[in-house]
């Protein structure tokens, strides 16, 4: 009877350990499926940029999940320097017809930006065609990469006439907020 019992214990024991792992994998993301691609962006974040003159300036930014979590709406302002009192957001969406990533950007500007994303390695892309203020093509893209838990750097960057080098437009190193 002590056997019986002793294996039930062991039973039972194996089974309320294995548990949180199989609740975790059904509710959490995996950021290697398409649909989660953007997920490392999640949370509150502390910004920080260099402005041409080598001051830093700083912002915020508030990434969340809304509309059952099959948005991303991001809410950016900035703090400080010159640009204090830029807000801006964006709403992202993975369509699985399509397979691809589109993105809205607006802002207290007026601007009205959309973008489509992808995926290079380990870096994450939005990207779109816009026409330059001389009326060339103009390719300008966002760059998420050095991704970790707590921290990513950010890239603004544009290309014109079909060249072959990106210009940096504007970098923004994010540290994630230790008050969330």
């Amino acid at each position: 009877m002590k056997r019986k019992s002793h294996a039930f214990l062991v039973a039972a024991l194996l089974i309320l350990i294995g548990l949180p792992g199989q609740i975790i994998g059904q509710t959490g993301t995996d950021n290697t499926l398409p649909e989660h691609a953007f997920d490392f962006w999640l949370g509150e974040w502390d910004l920080t940029w260099q402005n041409e003159d080598g001051t830093t300036t700083s912002g915020k930014n508030r990434v969340r999940r809304i509309l059952d979590g099959h948005v991303i709406e991001e809410n950016f302002e900035a703090l400080t320097g010159d640009m204090a009192g830029y807000v801006g957001k964006s709403y992202s969406v993975y369509n699985s017809q399509t397979g691809e990533w589109k993105q809205t950007w607006v802002d207290n500007g007026g601007a009205y930006l959309d973008f489509t994303g992808d995926i290079d390695g380990g870096n994450r892309i939005f990207y779109r065609t816009a026409i330059s203020s001389n009326g060339s093509r103009l390719l300008q893209r966002m760059v998420f990469y050095d991704i970790t838990e707590d921290s990513l750097s950010w890239d603004w960057q544009r290309l014109e006439d079909d060249g072959e080098t990106w210009q940096l437009m504007w970098r923004i190193q994010y540290r994630r907020s230790l008050v969330e």
